[in-house]
């Protein structure tokens, strides 16, 4: 009878812990977008909004009415804002008057977060650039110029002539963009390229600096030569962005293009998911859960071992941790560690520290020395969002996977 009840208890208990229900958070405070053309079809926008999206990508003015009612935000893709050659641009009445009557189309729609001006630009169109998104700002000032910048790997010669710190700097200081958007695809056969981690310590750097939060958008589908899918190249991207201080994940693709070798988006070239559908709605899940935690944090450093890629720092660097032990209890040969630690600190100057298992392949069995002895770890909870006394089986990290603790 004992064992029986006890058995109950504890099946009463682990049904308490599944399907975790998170609130969503907001499209203006963390961005989760699908990165290309938003849909018309409601359908379409209601399921992007169950794997978890927030922002279904880049909208017709048409559409801004379905975009809403399925709970979602969008940037407004619209000829009147996007259309010009960025270094001739026609007089200022015609600007303005194009201006106003994109405004009188928006008519205020809570789902229109800004307006999509251009992807990837060169240096030499940010003034151009910059031009429209001042009228823009001053025609609705609650709407967000949105340009996405090169990856860090692309050289001078795309970029215009800049390098690539002086190229970042230009859409804060031109543009006056309130966030960095960039992309930055690195996942190649089963490895994540240096020039990922390069990228985000120098969009980090810069968005602290300028006060500013930077957006990722990263790899979700395959093509060319780039990995497909899984969870772990999901769960490496973002905590990896999150352990920077990332306030935003954007997702190339959501829908797999109709040509070259693309493959494997969330939903196929016939409109049905495929595996990475699941995939994704489970890192969005985790976002959703870390995210009003995250946004109360401020990135005071990020730390790399045993391998620093270049604009990194290496562990020595570190102010909270002393060391991390990454072992595999249970494999044989074991795997030599890598990983990165994200430190943080609250309003209240309370620690935090993000640690990332940056191997796709291996799970680790982790343990952190402090460099303050006596204080004790607490868990913030990827399913649920909410501090738990850290113990049991939570000191293991998937391929891939971070953990967010706050340090008591």
């Amino acid at each position: 009878m004992r064992i029986t009840l006890l058995f109950l208890l504890m099946a009463a208990g682990a049904a308490a812990q599944i399907g975790n229900r998170v609130q969503p958070v907001g499209p203006r405070d963390f961005p989760v977008m699908a990165w290309g053309s938003s849909p018309g079809d409601a359908a379409q926008l209601r399921e992007m909004k169950e794997a978890g999206l927030n922002v279904s990508g880049f909208c017709n003015v048409k559409d801004l009415a379905l975009v809403r009612d399925a709970g979602l935000a969008c940037l407004v893709a619209d000829p009147r804002a996007r259309d010009y050659k960025w270094d001739a641009l026609p007089p200022d009445a015609e600007l303005r008057k194009n201006i106003a009557a994109l405004k009188a189309d928006v008519a205020g729609n809570p789902a229109a977060l800004g307006f999509y001006l251009r992807d990837e630009p060169p240096i030499t169109m940010m003034p151009g650039m910059g031009k429209v998104a001042a009228l823009l700002r001053e025609a609705m000032p609650d709407k967000w110029p949105y340009v996405n910048l090169f990856p860090y790997r692309v050289g001078r010669e795309a970029l215009g002539g800049s390098d690539y710190e002086a190229y970042v700097r230009s859409l804060v200081t031109t543009i006056r963009q309130p966030f960095i958007s960039y992309d930055d695809y690195s996942l190649v056969e089963g490895e994540m390229m240096d020039y990922f981690y390069s990228a985000l310590a120098v969009v980090r750097r810069i968005g602290l600096e300028a006060n500013v939060p930077f957006w990722n958008c990263i790899l979700a589908n395959a093509h060319f030569n780039y990995m497909e899918p899984s969870d772990a190249t999901f769960n490496l991207q973002v905590y990896s962005t999150m352990a920077y201080g990332g306030r935003g994940i954007q997702y190339f693709s959501y829908f797999s293009q109709t040509r070259g070798n693309y493959r494997l988006a969330a939903i196929d070239q016939f409109g049905n998911r495929t595996p990475t559908w699941d995939m994704l709605r489970r890192i969005n899940n985790q976002i959703h859960a870390l995210a009003p935690t995250l946004l109360r944090l401020k990135s005071t450093g990020v730390y790399h071992y045993p391998y620093v890629p270049p604009q990194c720092q290496g562990m020595q660097g570190a102010r909270l941790v002393r060391d991390v032990k990454m072992t595999q209890s249970f494999v044989r040969p074991p795997a030599g560690a890598q990983y990165l630690l994200g430190e943080f600190e609250d309003e209240q100057k309370r620690p935090y520290v993000m640690l990332v298992n940056k191997s796709l392949k291996h799970s680790f069995r982790f343990a952190l020395a402090l460099k303050e002895e006596g204080r004790k770890l607490v868990r913030v909870s990827p399913y649920s969002g909410q501090e738990e006394p850290f113990g049991r089986e939570m000191d293991w990290l998937a391929p891939g996977a971070g953990m967010l603790l706050r340090i008591e």
